[in-house]
């Protein structure tokens, strides 16, 4: 694994007392007052004009960081030898140890502000995204949307492959303008102060952005809370939307054909679904109903913002028992970290108190629809449900190795994956 991640307890403590002891934290620990006021990143007000943004994360919320990992108080140990209740104390402590003493903000700061961000506002919400646009005249627009507990950060490694395909082994005819919002509540958008931000108003949301960047045809892509938004998009049918691609198709089973019931196929997506239900299904549970109780405990504690993302990072993506198969340390703390600058674990929530019942359901759909299974995703529905529900669907692939965060995980293959399908719309 990258840089020997997983280092003694005993060194951590070491090289946190060596820092304390170089001046690095004393300013840290003296003052937690302002710290606590200045722990997260502070946004400009934005107007109906799109305005340019870049991140700048204040010295003083990297102490504070620093501070209150120093201070964690941890619970003890687990009583199993795996993961089923939760991430292990161990594997925890090492995560916290390398956030503490070897992650590096100003590294993610550099990488957001590579590509073009902007702020608008749209329906009284200021919304982030991140702009890029091709040299190539022939380029496709390209809306994609992220999901919980991701963020704009899942797609960085895709940008300059989807603009630029040339540079990066492609052909010029699959180039695409790339535009990625982050969704409200969430990362460096506004966070919505009154009810009613459900994944419809979102998707019309964006159709407005898409309408203000000029782009008069165009596609979209998501997964999941972004394929439950382009789903409501292909729904609503915006002028300029042609097509989407969805990499966790909202495939809830149609009634069963008859005679003869479920296929055998069908029957083991079903008891996917069941042991989602059964033993994954309580962070859902939890942010459905009490999204601002939960955000007391992520809002103060950097610890727990960490584990209650790292485990799903653990639970979704395509590894053997540990997530550091899939992804680097410091890709999960590059998502962990946003979350915890812009104190959004209660807003990026409250999603779910909104739509998770109402609108996160299997929708029939009338525009093109393209389908890419990665199959180590936690839920790998059965093209059969496909074609039950779209009656468009002109492109299904189940790719071999990947998961819920497909984008982050296998960039490659999640561009090769836009590219064939949406090469049969342009």
């Amino acid at each position: 694994m990258q840089e020997d991640f997983t280092y003694s307890v005993t060194k951590s403590r070491r090289g946190l007392l060596t820092l304390a002891a170089g001046g690095a934290l004393v300013t840290a620990v003296g003052a937690p007052r302002a710290f606590a006021q200045a722990g997260a990143v502070k946004l400009p007000k934005a107007s109906d004009a799109v305005e340019p943004f870049s991140l700048s994360v204040p010295q003083s919320a990297i102490d504070d960081l620093k501070r209150r990992l120093q201070s964690t108080r941890w619970p003890d140990r687990e009583t199993v030898s795996d993961w089923s209740q939760g991430a292990p104390l161990e594997k925890a402590r090492a995560l916290i140890a390398y956030w503490r003493d070897r992650y590096d903000v100003r590294k993610l700061e550099a990488r957001v502000n590579a590509f073009p961000q902007y702020r608008t506002s749209i329906d009284g919400l200021g919304i982030h995204f991140i702009h890029a646009r091709s040299k190539h005249g022939n380029a496709l627009p390209v809306i994609l949307t992220h999901g919980w507990p991701g963020s704009v950060v899942e797609f960085l490694q895709v940008i300059n492959p989807l603009i630029d395909p040339t540079s990066h082994g492609g052909n010029a005819e699959d180039a695409f303008h790339v535009v990625i919002p982050s969704l409200p509540g969430y990362g460096f958008s506004d966070k919505p102060t009154e009810s009613g931000w459900r994944l419809p108003r979102i998707a019309n949301a964006w159709a407005q952005l898409m309408k203000r960047l000029g782009y008069d045809r165009y596609v979209a892509q998501g997964g999941d809370w972004g394929a439950g938004v382009t789903s409501w998009m292909a729904k609503q049918q915006p002028p300029g939307l042609v097509a989407i691609h969805l990499n966790l198709p909202i495939l809830f089973p149609p009634p069963p054909p008859e005679p003869g019931g479920y296929s055998a196929e069908e029957q083991a997506v079903l008891a996917q679904m069941q042991r989602y239900s059964t033993d994954a299904f309580g962070y859902a549970a939890i942010q459905g109903t009490r999204p601002q109780t939960l955000g007391y405990g992520l809002a103060d504690s950097p610890v727990g913002q960490a584990t209650w993302i790292y485990e799903k990072f653990q639970g979704w993506t395509d590894n053997k028992g540990n997530p550091e198969e899939a992804l680097s340390v410091d890709q999960m703390l590059d998502d962990i970290t946003l979350y915890w600058l812009t104190d959004t674990a209660a807003s990026s929530a409250r999603l779910y108190y909104e739509s998770f019942r109402r609108d996160f359901v299997r929708m029939p759909l009338e525009l093109p629809v393209a389908i890419s299974i990665f199959k180590g995703d936690m839920f790998t529905p059965p093209k059969v449900w496909g074609e039950r529900t779209y009656s468009k669907l002109f492109y299904w692939n189940e790719v071999p190795k990947g998961g819920h965060f497909a984008a982050l995980e296998q960039p490659e293959l999640f561009v090769t994956e836009l590219c064939k399908a949406f090469r049969q719309v342009r």
